[in-house]
C-alpha cells in the first residue's frame, strides 16, 4: 500500500485538540553542551544505524500528510551536523500538502549552511541563544562558540532569512542581566527574542522549581526598563500593573496554536515573545508531536510513553501500519504536562535524546 491509500482522518486527541505539527529530530548529537539539555562530558549517543534515514523520514511525512500534517520543525541535538540537512529539506519542501518548514539550530554551523537551507526550501529559522555576554554563554554551553553564532545569525540575514528569531532560555541567577540587552536587541534589529522558562527536562535532572524565571518577571524587567507593556487578548494580560495607561507592547498577531506569546514594542521597533511552559502551559491549544532521531513518536515533549514505528519503516510494512501508529499516539495524548502538580515525574529522555 502506498501513502496515497492512507484514509483522510485526522489526528485528533480525546480533547479534541488537532495536531497538523510535526517535530522531527533528526540526530541527538550536539556540539555545545547546555546544561539544561545535555550533560557536559561522557555523552552516550545512539548508534547511527539507529537514526531514521532521510529517505524513512520523508516517508513519514508523507503519510503524515494524508492524516493533515502540514508543517514540520527539523530538531536535534543539533540538526547542522547530520550531514547534507539541506538534501532532507529539499524532500520535505517537494511533498504536496507540506507548507512550512522550520529549523531549531543552536547557529555555530549556520554560517556555511544557511544558503543552502534557504535555497532547499528552508522557510522559518529559530536560533538558541540565551546570553549575549560570551562569558555567560560559555557557562551555559560549556564550550565555545559564540562568535560562530552571531556569524550565523549575520549569514542567515544575508539569505533572506527575517525575521531572524532567537530561543533564549531564562534562568534565575544566571541570565537575568541578559533580558535587556536582548531587548534592545529586538528593537534595534529583525531579531524576534523569545524568552523560555526553564524546562525540567535536563539530563542531570537538577531543574528546579526556584531556578525558573518566570515569565511575569521578565516582564517585570523589561517595563523597568523600557515603560509600561500591555497585554491584549492574552493568558498573560494579568501582567499588566493596575491604573497603567502608557503601553510599550500590544500583542502581536500570531497563530492560534503558538507556543510563544508575541509581543511588539508600541512604537513598532522590535518584537520579544514568551513561552511560559512552566507558569502558564499551553497545554490546551498543543497541535504538535515528536518524532525522535530513532524513530519513536512522543504525543507530548513530556510524555513517558513512546510508540517505535522505526520497525514499521524497516520492515516494509504497509503505510496504514505507520498511520494508524500517528492516530493512536495522538488519540492517548494526555491532557496536559503536570509539571505544577505533585504527579509530575521528569522524563527519562532529557531534551537532546527527545528533540527541541
Amino acid at each position: 500500500m502506498n501513502s496515497g491509500d492512507v484514509s483522510t482522518r485526522r489526528l485528533i486527541d480525546s480533547f479534541g485538540r488537532v495536531h497538523n505539527n510535526l517535530r522531527i529530530s533528526v540526530t541527538d548529537r550536539c556540539n555545545i553542551r547546555c546544561f539544561y539539555c545535555m550533560p557536559a562530558d561522557n555523552v552516550e549517543f545512539m548508534p547511527k544505524e539507529n537514526l531514521l534515514s532521510f529517505e524513512e523520514i520523508e516517508r513519514v511525512v508523507r503519510i503524515g500528510t494524508t492524516l493533515g500534517i502540514d508543517r514540520v520543525r527539523l530538531t536535534g541535538g543539533e540538526p547542522l551536523v547530520r550531514r547534507d540537512l539541506h538534501v532532507l529539506v529539499r524532500k520535505l519542501a517537494a511533498i504536496p500538502g507540506i507548507i512550512d518548514i522550520g529549523l531549531t539550530t543552536n547557529g555555530i554551523l549556520l554560517e556555511e549552511q544557511a544558503q543552502d537551507l534557504r535555497d532547499a526550501g528552508l522557510k522559518r529559522l529559530n536560533i538558541s541563544l540565551d546570553a549575549l555576554d560570551p562569558e555567560i554563554f560559555r557557562k551555559v554551553t560549556r564550550r565555545e562558540g559564540y562568535d560562530r553564532v552571531l556569524a550565523g545569525i549575520q549569514a542567515a540575514r544575508d539569505v533572506g532569512f527575517s525575521p531572524i528569531k532567537l530561543n533564549a532560555v531564562s534562568v534565575r541567577g544566571l541570565t537575568e542581566d541578559q533580558i535587556i540587552p536582548f531587548g534592545k536587541l529586538a528593537r534595534e534589529t529583525d531579531t524576534v527574542v523569545r524568552f523560555i522558562e526553564f524546562m525540567p527536562l535536563d539530563a542531570d535532572s537538577q531543574w528546579q522549581r526556584d531556578k525558573v524565571l518566570f515569565a511575569h518577571e521578565i516582564m517585570g524587567r523589561l517595563e523597568a526598563e523600557f515603560g509600561a507593556l500591555r497585554a491584549i487578548d492574552s493568558p498573560v494580560s494579568a501582567l499588566v500593573h493596575a491604573g497603567t495607561t502608557a503601553s510599550l507592547l500590544t500583542q502581536a498577531d500570531a497563530a492560534t496554536h503558538a507556543p510563544a506569546q508575541d509581543y511588539e514594542f508600541a512604537d513598532g521597533k522590535g518584537r520579544v515573545g514568551l513561552i511560559a511552559s512552566v507558569s502558564q502551559p499551553f497545554c490546551s491549544s498543543c497541535n504538535r508531536f515528536r518524532l525522535t532521531a530513532d524513530g519513536r513518536l512522543r504525543n507530548c515533549l513530556f510524555s513517558h510513553d513512546e510508540t517505535d514505528i522505526k520497525e514499521f519503516l524497516r520492515s516494509d510494512s504497509a503505510d496504514e501500519l505507520i498511520a494508524e501508529a500517528m492516530l493512536n499516539s495522538i488519540a492517548a495524548k494526555k491532557e496536559g504536562h503536570e509539571i505544577n502538580t505533585a504527579r509530575f515525574v521528569q522524563p527519562d529522555r532529557p531534551m537532546y535524546s527527545i528533540g527541541g
